[in-house]
């Protein structure tokens, strides 16, 4: 933990003095600005496992069916051709015809489990095994906030966001385009977007995936942030490749990905999928689908360099029959969740999905069911990386930025329920059982009074206080309550430390690269 007047020496008060400044100090420590990252969670709770293993393999033949006889596309891409006939693909046309067995044997070469470092250190995540890393939503072109309503986002919304989440406990991760800032020419953005993960937060960063050019800049920034040699021997970004399902791997996707396994950087190789428009209407069906998606996906990325860090990603969302309008939080989507998973681990490879996801257009009831039943069910599932953790806003067009502390507030309750239960001779209670006996309470025995701060996880957002006392002060809703948190986080905000001449470095890469080039928002 870190905060305000943390490190300052302790001053030696004579005995009256010192019963004031205790006073003092408690009053201080309960007012100061904290900024504190939790650490990525570690799960001490089972996955769930909805499969049974003659169901998973019936999905592992059928995905390695449809590689070997339908085959997938590689469009606009030569190369790529080129490395799937040496490892002994068929080729016909773009079409890539993958025998069985082989993208597997190649996928087997990707680590299952990496470090993402941070440039402060503390910071850094590991991706993989047991852990869940929390990174906040990603990709809207809108935002939205109590007072100004729906509109297109901007460059200073963008900061905001990277301000909150550097400020939010629990998230690990900055993200990427938490939203895409409008009032910045298309290729000059992700300039201005990489510059604001990289010195208005210290925590890991995405990369550009928008060309395969805009990923080589971020790339180049990291190395003039972390230094080359570090660059080249270790992953400082996961960035997120979506296949064009179904079964399209388009060339701006794969060479962004290109780019970023060969400079040894992760990627997450994640199927974008509406069921029922871009996949089957059944889960066993999509389920296949999405995994001979990741499997061709993660074994041309090995093809390109073997070892480099991946990522199994899903996102697989349900379609309203009616409107064709995307559903959220549904028990299909909960159903692939936890499929997904499964296949994942048996491939070896940590797993991206879930998140905070919602069709709501308002972060409201509708949008806190469906939100929650992703989260929990990511969670269940075995996620290593949970995109769109906190923001997400009518089915991935809008950042909300109540919607964001909303969200991110409740992350909390993941890191608690992960730690599993306390089986150790405090948490079983029994002297508190002994000392209290029939008919008492438990409220002042020895046992509570020694735990009551940490018992019980507490929204630092939801109302708890009594009618009367929450009247009396205008009775405000969660969102009005959202509204005050995200005015206090960007009101304590402080900017992280980072070397002057890295800054200037960084500022420099920016402004002749955008100088090079003519404003293109197309």
């Amino acid at each position: 933990m870190s905060g305000l007047g943390e490190n300052a020496a302790p001053r030696n008060f004579g005995r009256r003095k010192s019963r004031t400044g205790g006073g003092a100090a408690r009053r201080a420590e309960r007012t100061r600005v904290s900024i504190e990252t939790a650490r990525f969670i570690e799960r001490n709770v089972p996955n769930f496992d909805l499969l049974n293993l003659e169901a998973l393999e019936v999905i592992e033949d059928n995905a390695e069916t449809v590689l070997e006889e339908i085959g997938v596309d590689f469009v606009d891409n030569p190369q790529a051709l080129i490395l799937w006939r040496e490892a002994g693909a068929d080729i016909d046309g773009n079409r890539v015809h993958i025998p069985k067995g082989l993208a597997r044997k190649l996928c087997s070469t990707a680590p299952d489990s990496f470090v993402q470092h941070a440039r402060n250190p503390e910071r850094s995540v590991v991706i993989g095994g047991k852990n869940l890393v929390l990174a906040p939503v990603y990709g809207p072109p809108f935002v939205r906030d109590l007072a100004g309503g729906r509109r297109y986002a901007t460059i200073d919304d963008f900061r905001k966001f990277v301000r909150l989440g550097y400020m939010s406990k629990w998230l690990h991760h900055s993200g990427g385009t938490l939203c895409e800032p409008t009032d910045v020419a298309v290729n000059k953005r992700h300039l201005d977007m990489l510059h604001a993960h990289m010195t208005l937060s210290d925590k890991p960063f995405m990369g550009s995936v928008t060309e395969p050019s805009r990923a080589q800049d971020s790339v180049d920034m990291a190395k003039i942030l972390f230094g080359g040699e570090f660059v080249e021997n270790n992953a400082v970004m996961t960035s997120l490749i979506n296949i064009n399902s179904p079964l399209t791997f388009d060339s701006i996707m794969i060479g962004a990905m290109e780019v970023y396994a060969r400079s040894n950087q992760a990627t997450i190789v994640s199927p974008f999928i509406v069921g029922g428009a871009m996949a089957p209407v059944t889960v066993a069906g999509t389920l296949a689908q999405v995994f001979a998606e990741v499997l061709a996906g993660v074994a041309y990325n090995q093809l390109v360099r073997p070892g480099a860090p991946v990522i199994f990603g899903a996102f697989v969302t349900s379609i309203d029959m009616n409107s064709g309008a995307p559903t959220f939080g549904t028990p299909e989507a909960s159903q692939i969740l936890f499929g997904a998973g499964q296949l994942a681990r048996r491939l070896n490879l940590p797993f991206r999905s879930g998140g905070g996801l919602c069709g709501s257009k308002l972060p409201d009831a509708q949008a806190a069911f469906e939100s929650a039943n992703t989260l929990n069910s990511a969670l269940l599932a075995g996620v290593n990386f949970m995109l769109h953790a906190c923001g997400w806003l009518e089915g991935g067009l809008v950042s909300s930025f109540e919607k964001f502390v909303i969200d991110a507030d409740q992350l909390g309750a993941l890191h608690k329920f992960a730690e599993g239960v306390d089986f150790d001779a405090n948490g079983q209670a029994m002297d508190a059982i002994r000392e209290v006996g029939p008919g008492s309470h438990f409220l002042g025995c020895a046992h509570t009074q020694a735990n009551y701060q940490a018992a019980f996880w507490r929204s630092g957002i939801f109302d708890y206080r009594p009618f009367e006392t929450w009247q009396e002060e205008g009775g405000p809703d969660t969102v009005e309550l959202a509204v005050r948190e995200v005015r206090k986080l960007l009101r304590n905000y402080e900017k992280p430390k980072l070397d002057i001449a890295v800054e200037d470095a960084l500022l420099d890469f920016v402004r002749k690269k955008k100088d090079s080039m003519p404003d293109a928002f197309a």
